[in-house]
């Protein structure tokens, strides 16, 4: 089910949902631990299929506790902050590299 079909439901329809599918990925291990596996795809399906319906939910809640509707498309990714020197101890103010004690050159 697409998260945009799980938007469309109520909060106690996605719980009955979640239930049902921590149920099939309960049997699934069952079936695995007792060598049964059929369709050894379904345990990756079930797992993403949980984790998009938790994130429909918690969207829900956060909306809910903001007072807004909930959001239909996600937002643009924040820009990444830029790298930090890697020994930014080892530098001094201007950029160069300072003497470390003990060390000769």
């Amino acid at each position: 089910m697409s998260a945009k079909e799980l938007r469309g439901k109520s909060a106690a329809e996605l719980q009955k949902e979640l239930l049902d599918l921590r149920r099939e990925q309960f049997n699934l291990r069952m079936a695995r631990a007792t060598g049964q596996t059929a369709k050894p795809d379904q345990f990756s399906k079930v797992r993403r299929s949980i984790a998009r319906l938790k994130t429909v939910v918690g969207e829900q809640r956060r909306a809910a506790a903001a007072g807004a509707p909930a959001p239909v498309a996600k937002a643009a990714p924040a820009k990444a902050a830029p790298k930090k020197a890697a020994n930014k101890a080892a530098r001094t103010t201007d950029g160069k590299k300072a003497a470390v004690k003990g060390k000769t050159a």
